[in-house]
């Protein structure tokens, strides 16, 4: 089953939608099972000062998007770079051993977009 923390993403996942004025933008799919993540940065003296996505995932995918945006708010640049899946996991409280790679397409994403820097 799934934590107190994913579920409260699920009922009410953060930051959704385009981000039309992005600073930059990353895409991470998961080839296994089709997962689809979209993330938009906003980036300012170095630090990503607004984030969003967009998924075509299941439902833990949507969760770790979620809280990776939050995650990520006010963070600089090297600190995102840091940022590994099971931060992801461990922010959301757990996941199933079956739904691990949903915490691995949201860093994926947030790499891509970082990189495209």
């Amino acid at each position: 089953m799934y934590s107190p923390k994913v579920l409260e993403h699920l009922d009410n996942p953060r930051n959704v939608g385009t981000m039309e004025d992005a600073t930059s933008r990353g895409e991470a799919t998961n080839p296994v099972c089709g997962d689809l993540l979209h993330l938009y940065l906003k980036i300012a003296d170095g630090k990503i000062t607004a984030s969003s996505f967009q998924a075509q995932a299941c439902p833990p995918c949507i969760a770790a998007a979620s809280i990776l945006t939050e995650m990520i708010h006010g963070v600089t640049i090297d600190e995102a770079l840091l940022l590994k899946a099971i931060d992801v996991t461990q922010a959301l409280e757990s996941l199933p051993r079956n739904k691990e790679h949903c915490s691995v397409l949201a860093i994926d994403a947030l790499k891509a977009a970082l990189k495209s820097l």
